[in-house]
């Protein structure tokens, strides 16, 4: 119900401004027409007109003003949400990147079983955790092939699987790198399949509550003790009060998964959502108005002034200063409580 609202309260806001704007618009050529009539009738009428001259300069001024002490705070409180949220999307990185870190030990390490390795990299060569996982879509034979086999390894290989797709840097990528790559953004859609996939969370199903039946296919004392204290490190900085005083068994490789799956992936995504915040529309439809008002509010009665042109200058200059003024009183409170987009 409340996604079936959202384009009613937009359009709302675009009413409110395009009401008010459709009115100056028609007050603009109201105003052309009669003082064009006025000054064809009466030459009176032009000197009047050019007595309030210097009054219209010092309102467009005064409009400038206004228009540009509201774009610049917007533009300070826009900056301050950015700012904001790229120090907590950095840290929301830099924990990927330990976890990563992690994953690339475990995958290096003597914990599979004899001959896991070369039977997916080799014998399945390209196939990726993706592709496993999306097998319905019908867009990887390797991966429906890969599902029939008997499968000697105690069904480890999905983890394997699993922890090379936490290494690429791509959702498209078909094989991690030689080299761990710790990029500064992580790809949407490549966060978005973690995401989906809840990769990660392997490690909190494998060692977890169904340990015992792994147990003989997972051999954790094959990993040895300065990559376990190695990855209790890197951990330790993901989290220190989680992963405080943590000991290296199936019970902390559990819980980083758990970690990883509820923490690490979801605030990635969510993240770098808050890091695209955007600016205000009418920040762009003030800066317009601003150079227009600049050209019709100053340029031209100036232009009037020095080099002595038709009174239909005047006219214009004039007429587009009484509805602007008409446009954004009846906008204020559209553009004041307006905020920044997140």
């Amino acid at each position: 119900m409340n996604n079936l609202l959202m384009p009613n309260r937009s359009n709302h806001k675009q009413l409110y401004i395009l009401i008010p704007f459709v009115f100056s618009l028609g007050l603009f050529g109201i105003l052309l027409f009669v003082f064009h009539q006025k000054a064809t009738v009466s030459l009176e009428f032009e000197k009047q007109l050019e007595g309030l001259l210097y009054i219209f300069i010092a309102i467009s001024i005064v409009l400038l003003l206004l228009i540009y002490f509201y774009v610049v705070k917007t533009m300070s409180k826009w900056r301050n949400r950015v700012d904001d949220s790229s120090g907590s999307y950095n840290i929301v990185i830099q924990k990927m990147h330990d976890f990563r870190k992690i994953v690339t030990i475990l995958l290096e390490s003597k914990l599979w079983l004899p001959g896991l390795k070369s039977y997916i990299d080799d014998e399945f060569e390209g196939l990726t955790y993706f592709d496993v996982k999306d097998f319905y879509k019908g867009k990887s034979k390797q991966a429906i092939e890969f599902l029939q086999e008997d499968h000697h390894y105690g069904d480890t290989e999905n983890l394997y699987l699993e922890l090379k797709s936490l290494l690429f840097t791509n959702s498209l990528q078909k094989a991690t790198p030689s080299i761990t790559i710790y990029p500064k953004n992580y790809k949407p859609k490549l966060v978005e399949k973690w995401h989906t996939h809840k990769c990660g969370s392997g490690l909190w199903y494998f060692f977890g509550y169904k340990y015992a039946l792994y147990k003989e296919s997972l051999d954790i004392e094959g990993i040895s003790e300065d990559k376990q204290d190695k990855m209790i490190q890197l951990a330790s900085k993901m989290d220190p009060q989680v992963f405080e005083d943590s000991s290296f068994n199936e019970l902390f490789l559990s819980k980083l998964g758990e970690y990883a799956t509820k923490k690490i992936i979801p605030n990635l995504l969510s993240e770098r959502l808050k890091n695209k915040a955007k600016l205000p529309v009418s920040v762009l439809y003030l800066n317009i108005l601003f150079v227009i008002i600049t050209c019709m509010g100053i340029i031209l009665p100036l232009v009037y002034l020095l080099f002595n042109v038709p009174v239909q200058v005047l006219i214009l200059s004039i007429s587009f200063i009484i509805s602007t003024v008409f446009f954004l009183s009846t906008t204020f409170f559209q553009f004041i409580f307006e905020e920044v987009d997140p």
